[in-house]
């Protein structure tokens, strides 16, 4: 397996077909959400500081997230971790992680704090492994990572 992380210019160009009919196996609709979000207009990651990267193993993609400048939070300078999702036969390898330290690297000098919410167990212990502590300061928000 030889993944690698790129940031996406244009998700039109990419077909997410696989990541939204997998996620919604598992019940997940955030997926096609993003799809539908980036299609309409609502949410192109074009802000200063956000982006949207994929994960590619050879040809295929196998994860994808995003960073929006928070509009959930008071503090200006916090960015969200946005619609992360791995296809499951591609977790607890690494490739998650990797996705993440991405996102998170070039978060660093633009936002203070990550801030993200999950109601899964898995996704939370995910999240605490890679730096996040569970934080519930608002209906939106279970996991805050500083970045400072």
């Amino acid at each position: 397996m030889a993944i690698e992380v790129k940031k996406i210019s244009d998700l039109k160009e990419v077909n997410v077909s696989k990541l939204i009919q997998e996620s919604e196996k598992e019940g997940y609709r955030f997926v096609s959400r993003l799809a539908s979000e980036y299609e309409d207009g609502t949410n192109r990651f074009s802000e200063q500081g956000e982006a949207l990267y994929g994960v590619w193993d050879d040809e295929e993609l196998v994860g994808i997230g995003g960073l929006n400048r928070s509009t959930t939070s008071a503090d200006d300078n916090s960015a969200r971790l946005y619609r992360f999702y791995t296809l499951p036969e591609h977790r607890r390898k690494g490739v998650g992680s990797e996705l993440f330290k991405i996102i998170t690297d070039n978060a660093k000098g633009q936002f203070s704090k990550i801030t993200t919410k999950t109601e899964s167990a898995k996704v939370d212990a995910f999240y605490r492994a890679n730096g996040f502590s569970l934080e519930e300061r608002s209906p939106d928000t279970t996991h805050v990572l500083s970045l400072e």
